[in-house]
């Protein structure tokens, strides 16, 4: 007993083209070089961007360990605290609820959001000083 192979069938996936196989192509020679001064550029915007999430981590960190009632004599908590202080841009009392934990957690997300868009930002312009 043998197989016989089947016709392919106009639905499946495997029916051969009648058009002739494409030839490959090499990559070209002329292509985009990469500079000694576009890989520095390239590394600065990579370390803005790396600096402003650290920046964003330690903020929502912060508002998460008010929201969630940490230890504050916690030597950690203490730590997060005096970074996210600092790291706040002078939002931290931008609005007041009536929830201090909730005004934590809106003014200190907002913090947050703020060094996103900015690291953001200032990578992409950073990246278009590349040639």
């Amino acid at each position: 007993m043998t197989d016989t192979p089947k016709p392919p069938h106009v639905g499946d996936r495997l029916v051969a083209s009648s058009a002739p196989p494409r030839p490959h192509r090499p990559a070209r020679p002329g292509g985009p070089t990469v500079t000694l001064w576009s890989r520095t550029v390239s590394a600065l915007a990579y370390v803005v961007k790396v600096a402003s999430r650290l920046a964003a981590l330690v903020v929502v960190l912060y508002a998460v360990f008010t929201v969630f009632k940490a230890n504050p004599a916690n030597a950690w908590y203490q730590f997060v605290e005096s970074l996210a202080a600092s790291l706040a841009l002078g939002l931290a009392n931008l609005f007041e609820l009536a929830d201090p934990r909730w005004t934590t957690l809106v003014n200190y997300g907002l913090a947050a959001v703020v060094w996103l868009i900015i690291g953001s930002a200032l990578a992409g312009l950073i990246r278009r000083a590349a040639p």
